[in-house]
């Protein structure tokens, strides 16, 4: 059907036939539904699927009734509701070229904006009304917004917004609403926050799964890759590497990794720009201007770019953090694969956060998810000879009797077989130079390769959905590290450390006898007689005491401020990008606490301990100018946790 045949308003036909708007999307057609006139609606459907448009079809005959345009603005007639300035914005341009042959006039209400400029459009009078919350709610309090005469109410990701804590500001501006009202809400998820609240407020509102959960995201490619934490920002550069996508999104989870990933790309070459919480708006809005022009090819962001945005050409989504919840996977990845164009969401996870990722992706309804190791240096130079070959081989050029002489001055110098090779080289250096993954390397070899004493070789790790009655099925769900091999042996694991031995009638032995690759020995508490002296909390895993010397560092916290291991070694993890097997020694003081970061490690360590801790910005280290001379007591003067003296 077309939009004739749906009943779209007369008025807006010329303009949606202009832009060349014949064939209605899944969600116009649902909300156009002749069954639902009059009512309100609670419709789910997916990020680009065309709703902005739909809405603005479906209040038209509303607000126009039989006229052609709105006449004289007074007061809005239509609040739409967005969670974002971006969205806002985006969804008053729309609005803007629907209803240009109406003679719209809109104002958008969104914070980081000159707040004298709406309210000069709102005392000359608007028809329509776009904003985010929170300003809304300003505009209420002052008065400059009123809502006496609104004849129709827009939510438009309303998920999104309950999730961003606007709950207080939505009941606010219902409460301020006129009974009689049409209420149309747009949803990409419909949880239980977002039906209370429309059973709170809306009256038998006709729910249209305009996408339903299943068909969601189908034009999306899910990839995952197990990667290093410490080589995330360098994983991202390979991954942009062998895509070569004409748009994508890097999303990050705090702004203070989005401004390190934005610098890391840009010094390899990328042309990228950031996005996030702390930019003013016209920061943000020239961001996203250079990605539409083509200025910039990749967007690096919070999840505040996750709703709405309709950035063109973006066909790659990279999860350089993984996604907080199911929901935030789908808004992310929703950024590509839109309007029947495919995509692509590459998620990058550390192994020891794969089955969390792997529940992630049940919960979305995501089971095609491809896990494979990330694109290697060698891989990507293939792939860049491959693409050499095809640009030069299909240059379409008819050379001038200039270019020919050209040519053969060149010819005469050197032969054709070294020019072309001279012409490969310059045309390389187009490329930024891909990045050496060692550890990363490493852990695909143990995740995705056969081990040596498993039956099967699988190609790659993929999650088992249960089965009936919650059984999983055979244990291969876990991964290849997890299978048992002939006489029942799990073979070996890379993310569990060697195995362990149990001492005669069962018994392990003292905990500090079984070194790990992950769990680096136990957490001691003084025995008695100990005082407390310089001496901390932890030590080595047996076997690096000698062998492995590495780089000292201090931090400001001590005994004094319940320094502890247990609580700084996700510290140091998270702050420093260290895996645990990056961590010697910790010996935690009165006042300070010495840690060995072993290895190449320690420069990394350094490099990000420049920076403040996000989450603690009090937080301080700095190398030591030497190692600490005091040796650690014998180990008689020890005991574990909850245990007596060893």
């Amino acid at each position: 059907m077309n939009f004739a045949e749906l009943a779209a308003h007369p008025a807006l036909l010329p303009t949606l036939e202009a832009r060349q708007y014949t064939t209605p999307t899944p969600v116009q057609a649902a909300v156009l539904d002749a069954a639902l006139a009059g009512r309100d609606r609670l419709v789910s459907a997916e990020t680009g699927s065309g709703k902005t448009v739909a809405f603005g079809l479906a209040l038209a005959h509303t607000v126009l009734g039989e006229a052609l345009t709105l006449g004289r603005a007074t007061t809005a007639k239509v609040l739409v509701l967005a969670p974002t300035r971006e969205l806002a914005l985006q969804v008053q341009q729309e609005l803007a070229w629907l209803y240009a042959g109406a003679g719209l006039r809109s104002v958008a209400l969104v914070g980081g904006a000159p707040v004298g400029h709406q309210l000069r459009a709102l005392s000359e009078g608007v028809h329509f009304a776009v904003g985010t919350p929170g300003r809304v709610v300003d505009h209420l309090e002052r008065g400059s917004l009123v809502l006496d005469a609104m004849q129709a109410m827009v939510l438009d990701e309303a998920d999104e917004m309950l999730d961003m804590g606007f709950r207080e500001e939505l009941d606010r501006v219902l409460a301020a609403a006129p009974k009689e009202h049409r209420s149309l809400w747009f949803s990409a998820t419909l949880p239980k926050e977002v039906v209370d609240l429309a059973q709170k407020w809306l009256h038998d509102p006709a729910r249209v799964a305009a996408t339903p959960p299943r068909e969601a995201h189908r034009d999306i490619k899910y990839v995952v890759n197990l990667v290093a934490f410490r080589e995330r920002e360098h994983a991202v550069v390979n991954v942009l590497r062998a895509h070569e996508a004409s748009g994508a999104i890097v999303f990050c989870a705090m702004r203070e990794e989005v401004s390190r990933m934005q610098a890391t790309l840009r010094e390899r070459g990328f042309r990228c720009v950031g996005l996030s919480g702390e930019l003013t708006q016209p920061e943000r809005a020239r961001a996203l201007q250079m990605l539409r022009d083509g200025h910039a090819k990749v967007l690096v962001a919070t999840d505040v770019a996750a709703r709405g945005l309709d950035l063109p050409d973006v066909s790659l989504v990279i999860h350089a953090d993984p996604p907080r919840d199911a929901q935030t996977l789908q808004h992310r990845s929703g950024r590509t694969g839109r309007a029947g164009r495919k995509g692509t969401a590459v998620l990058l996870v550390s192994p020891d956060r794969r089955q969390n990722l792997a529940r992630m992706l049940r919960n979305a309804n995501i089971g095609n998810a491809i896990w494979e190791p990330v694109p290697t240096a060698e891989a990507i130079r293939a792939l860049d000879d491959d693409r050499l070959v095809a640009k030069l081989g299909a240059a379409d050029v008819t050379p001038t009797d200039e270019d020919r002489g050209v040519a053969r001055r060149l010819l005469e110098k050197a032969s054709a077989e070294d020019l072309v090779a001279a012409l490969v080289a310059h045309s390389r250096g187009e490329f930024p130079e891909p990045e050496d993954l060692p550890t990363t390397r490493n852990i695909a070899q143990k995740a995705f390769a056969a081990p040596a004493l498993n039956e099967r070789a699988p190609t790659r790790w993929e999650p088992r959905p249960r089965g009936p009655g919650g059984d999983r099925g055979p244990s291969y769900d876990r991964g290849p590290s997890y299978d048992r091999g002939p006489g029942g042996d799990r073979g070996p694991s890379f993310d569990r450390g060697p195995s362990h031995d149990r001492a005669p009638g069962g018994d392990r032995g003292p905990s500090f006898d079984r070194p790990t690759a992950i769990d680096r020995g136990p957490v001691f508490e003084r025995g008695p007689g100990m005082d407390r002296g310089p001496v901390g909390d932890r030590r080595p895993p047996m076997g690096r005491l000698q062998s492995e010397p590495g780089t000292w560092f201090v931090l400001n916290v001590g005994r004094e401020k319940r320094a502890d291991p247990r609580w700084l070694i996700p510290v140091l993890c998270r702050w420093g990008g260290l895996q645990k097997e990056d961590i010697g020694v910790i010996r935690v003081m009165d006042r300070e606490t010495r840690v060995e970061i072993l290895g190449p490690a320690a420069r990394t360590f350094q490099e990000r301990t420049g920076s403040p801790d996000r989450l603690d910005p009090t937080l301080r280290a700095m190398r030591a100018e030497e190692p600490p001379r005091r040796p650690l007591p014998p180990r008689s003067g020890w005991r574990r946790s909850g245990g007596g003296s060893t």
